[in-house]
């Protein structure tokens, strides 16, 4: 560590200073929510500190953990005797916001302006949350183990200063400087009454003078017939430093050869680190009500990384090492029926809650799809509380219910995938599908993908791609309409596609009249056992694959424009033919989303066409 032996002046990231304008105008109409982010980050260095002293006695404060707030009529101090903080951790900790996102975080505060108390907890930053009330803000702060203590000051103006202090003993003390107008939070009774509602089943006391506020109990260990719905959310506010209203609680309790206590809560809104590279999981780890671990991925899978909450087991060591976690076959145990149980949960909601469940979906199902890929002893369990959407209803369906609408001779589950649902659904490759009634899935998800690799079929039913390879839809008895009955006066493309064939050459692999097709006049395909479309645009996007294959183009032989082009085919080819061909090759590379291989061509061409079409 760098000595620093006198005050030094930082400037807060852009970022924070931005923040800290919006929470300084009153983010919130509710205030005191500020109380609970400050007593909920005490009680997690408390919990920090316990789990350092199960291997360093020497660490752990003589007297018991503990919370305590001090008041007068100008200033309140939230203390605890925590893990503590050094001056590298004061920089990294309270001079940024180190998340991911930040960026987007700020834009969407400037959007709601106010009342919006899911957007703080939902990007992690509840320490700003002072500057609501306080004008300025001292963290008097020393660490374990460490003879140095600091002050860290700032009015959240765009700077604070760190400067050495003097402090007894490890852990922090936050010292608030009211404004004129939260005078308020210096009176002992609105404290109490904060600390009642929000922090009552903090797991260390909270005191004030003498008197401790909270009951100081872990709420997991009292039977859920004891717990109300407002305790429930509470608990899952403080364990996770959120704002919202949880989604799902999940109380569960396993006896037997292997005992463990867990409390769930799936978020109802998304958490700021959901697509974080690093993919932690939140869910804490308490051996006997002792705190061991946040962040071990042997604990719940990173396909369920959503999930807030604890889980607690006597039948752990109390000693263990976050390294031994990772070897340990309890907890490989413990993991397995956590996840069956949250999975258990899901189904049930998805069966009587069909729209809860949609909400839930748009959230996390394509962080849920992963498991599809990374647990194939679950892949069934997670195959049947995936759902997705379909051109045969606005709601979404599970496979099941696809599989059970299915056409007569229909032998495949079909499936379009893109980046964008909406725009799938605008697919011309879906033409001759809907005219048949034959409902396709609309998969948007990057990881669609990629667990289409692993599962190939659903009960005996193959999952096949709508973009790749023929579509030869004459065995499926489809709806009464005109794709049921025998096409005729189609126009014979033989000529028009030995043209275009010449004149694209090995830009496309192959030039074919479509079953597919039915407004449109062309479309791209990839080839059969070539990559789909989609697949092979993100391994392009992602450095993956340099060069895309050539795709096949097909014409819709019933289309007013292949028709007159096949017919000019018979005349042999010309300059008009030419730049047709290109321009067909380039309309349905703009379908698919891309642009003309060659723009500037493709705006000489199409002058010259439309220069034909009005005589010029």
């Amino acid at each position: 560590m760098t000595d620093v032996l006198e005050k030094e002046t930082f400037s807060f990231q852009t970022e924070v200073g931005q923040l800290l304008e919006i929470v300084a105008g009153s983010l919130y109409s509710n205030r005191e929510v500020f109380l609970r982010e400050l007593v909920s980050n005490a009680s997690d260095a408390c919990d920090k500190l316990r789990y350092a002293a199960l291997t360093d006695a020497s660490l752990a404060p003589s007297e018991g953990f503990a919370i305590t707030l001090a008041t007068d009529k100008k200033t309140l101090s939230i203390s605890d005797n925590g893990i503590g903080m050094n001056h590298a951790d004061l920089l990294e900790t309270l001079g940024t916001i180190a998340k991911s996102g930040t960026g987007a975080f700020i834009q969407a505060l400037k959007a709601e302006k106010k009342d919006a108390p899911g957007l703080i907890g939902q990007f992690g930053v509840g320490f700003y949350s002072a500057f609501m009330v306080a004008d300025r803000v001292d963290v008097l702060t020393r660490k374990a183990g460490e003879d140095a203590a600091w002050l860290w000051s700032s009015d959240g103006k765009g700077s604070f200063t760190i400067e050495p202090a003097t402090r007894e003993a490890a852990g922090t003390t936050v010292t608030l400087h009211l404004k004129k107008d939260a005078k308020e939070f210096a009176e002992e009774a609105r404290i109490r009454h904060i600390i009642k509602t929000y922090s009552e089943h903090i797991n260390f006391p909270v005191k004030l003078g003498d008197e401790t506020l909270n009951a100081a109990e872990a709420l997991w260990t009292k039977a859920p017939s004891e717990i109300s719905e407002d305790q429930y959310t509470e608990f899952y506010r403080h364990a996770s430093h959120a704002f919202d209203i949880p989604w799902l609680t999940i109380h569960n309790k396993i006896e037997g050869s292997l005992n463990h206590t867990s409390l769930l809560f799936v978020p109802s809104m998304q958490p700021f680190d959901l697509f974080d590279p690093e993919r932690k999981s939140h869910v804490k780890l308490y051996v006997n009500r002792v705190f061991i671990s946040e962040t071990t991925k042997d604990l719940v899978p990173a396909y369920l990384r959503f999930l807030r909450g604890v889980v607690d087991s006597q039948d752990l060591t109390l000693n263990v090492s976050r390294e031994m976690l990772q070897h340990d076959p309890k907890l490989a145990k413990i993991r397995g029926q956590v996840t069956k149980k949250v999975l258990s949960e899901f189904k049930k909601k998805a069966t009587k809650e069909p729209e809860a469940y949609a909400a839930f979906w748009g959230n996390f199902g394509a962080v849920l799809k992963e498991g599809l890929v990374e647990d194939p002893s679950l892949r069934d369990r997670i195959l049947e509380v995936c759902r997705f959407a379909t051109t045969g209803s606005e709601a979404l369906t599970s496979l099941t219910g696809y599989v059970e609408r299915m056409k007569e001779g229909q032998d495949a589950i079909f499936y379009i995938a893109g980046e964008d649902a909406g725009k799938l659904a605008q697919s011309p490759h879906l033409e001759g599908f809907k005219a048949k009634g034959v409902e396709v899935l609309l998969l948007s998800d990057p990881v669609d993908e990629f667990w289409l690799q692993h599962i190939h079929e659903f009960e005996g039913k193959p999952f096949k791609s709508i973009t790749r390879g023929a579509a030869d839809l004459d065995t499926i008895k489809g709806d009464a309409d005109k794709a049921d009955t025998e096409k005729e006066g189609a126009a014979d493309l033989s000529k028009l596609i030995t043209a275009i064939k010449a004149e694209l050459g090995e830009t496309v692999k192959d030039v074919r009249p479509s079953k597919r097709l039915t407004d449109s006049p062309v479309c791209l395909i990839a080839d059969e056992g070539d990559i789909d479309v989609n697949l092979e645009r993100l391994l392009k996007r992602h450095g993956q694959l340099k060069e895309g294959m050539p795709k096949v183009l097909e014409l819709n032989p019933d289309h007013a424009l292949i028709t007159k082009l096949a017919e000019r085919a018979e005349s042999g080819p010309d300059d008009l033919l030419k730049d047709a061909a290109h321009l067909l090759l380039d309309q349905a590379r703009i379908v698919e989303g891309e642009g003309p291989a060659d723009p500037a061509g493709f705006a000489r061409r199409l002058g010259a066409v439309m220069s034909r079409a009005f005589g010029a």
